[in-house]
């Protein structure tokens, strides 16, 4: 037996998603590399570790054997690395971190200096709704988590990361001469996020605010499903600034002028109150407070500066 670790870890991959293409996603491979590794891996054994049928790979029983064993080997040079690294003073650990689904285009511009600096941290993210953000923190499952609209019913602290500027957003500019921004408001097909949702939220306040009766044309679940509604010209939407960059740039949707918009909130990133960080979260709050404003500067210049022309 000659295979490598590199080769246990394909192979693991693919048994945990039964799919070359999605293993290579996760391994940032392409699919002819992984297929090569998986074949001279196979050759290693008599017994089949998978079987094709159709289009679709499946697991032998023997292959599931062989990736528990993989898995256990592969978490035991983990556990060598972490040890070199401690031995070397080096920083070690889990950071856990929950992010509302818009949240996915502002933390890990707050992240990847931090990563790359301590290859010892392994980071774990869940990118998730509103809900389910607030339900990791309140159970302790996180360190940290990031959200726009703070939550009730918990003591949590805080620190503020960035502003969070919401617009109404098309595919073309609307005529509004003549009309009032109320009037205008009330005629267009308005795509919500479902309930619960960050964004939901300050738009529903928003229409209350300023008495609009909205015409609601559809409900959907992430904010990139709801641009991809806009783009396809389903209808309109008030959007984070945040998670538009391109299709502004490159003309695809529009900000619409209108009165009392942008809607502000504030990202911020959230634990529970007296929680006793670990040495690797205790180093991560340590670091945002030192460098947030750096990276607001040099990550977001463009966010921080937008202008409707």
């Amino acid at each position: 037996m000659n295979y490598t670790l590199n080769q246990l870890k394909i192979f693991l991959a693919i048994t945990e998603h039964e799919s070359v293409t999605k293993a290579s996603e996760e391994l940032h491979l392409t699919q002819p590399a992984v297929s090569i590794q998986l074949k001279n891996f196979q050759l290693q054994f008599d017994i089949p570790l998978t079987e094709t049928i159709g289009r679709k790979i499946h697991i032998t029983d023997f292959g599931y054997e062989i990736a528990e064993a993989a898995k256990n080997i592969l978490e035991q040079v983990a556990r060598i690395n972490y040890k070199t690294m401690a031995f070397q003073g080096q920083l070690i650990g889990k950071l856990k971190i929950s992010v509302v689904s818009t949240g996915k285009y502002v933390m890990p511009h707050f992240l990847a200096d931090f990563i790359m600096e301590n290859p010892g941290v392994n980071l774990i993210i869940d990118v998730t709704n509103k809900g389910k953000v607030i339900k990791s923190l309140e159970n302790n499952e996180v360190d940290f988590s990031l959200v726009s609209v703070l939550p009730t019913g918990l003591n949590w602290e805080s620190i503020s990361l960035l502003k969070n500027k919401l617009f109404l957003v098309g595919k073309e500019i609307v005529d509004n001469q003549n009309r009032k921004d109320k009037e205008l408001f009330e005629n267009l097909p308005l795509i919500y996020r479902e309930r619960g949702s960050g964004t939901r939220h300050a738009m529903e306040s928003y229409i209350k605010q300023n008495n609009i009766a909205a015409l609601k044309k559809l409900e959907l679940t992430s904010n990139e499903a709801v641009k991809q509604a806009i783009l396809a010209g389903m209808g309109y939407s008030i959007m984070p600034l945040i998670g538009l960059k391109n299709e502004l740039l490159n003309k695809e949707l529009q900000i619409i002028p209108i009165e009392n918009l942008p809607i502000e909130t504030t990202w911020q990133m959230i634990w529970l109150k007296g929680k006793k960080h670990s040495p690797v979260a205790e180093a991560y709050l340590k670091y945002i407070n030192e460098m947030k404003n750096e990276i607001v500067e040099r990550k977001f210049n463009w966010y921080e500066n937008f202008q409707i022309n």
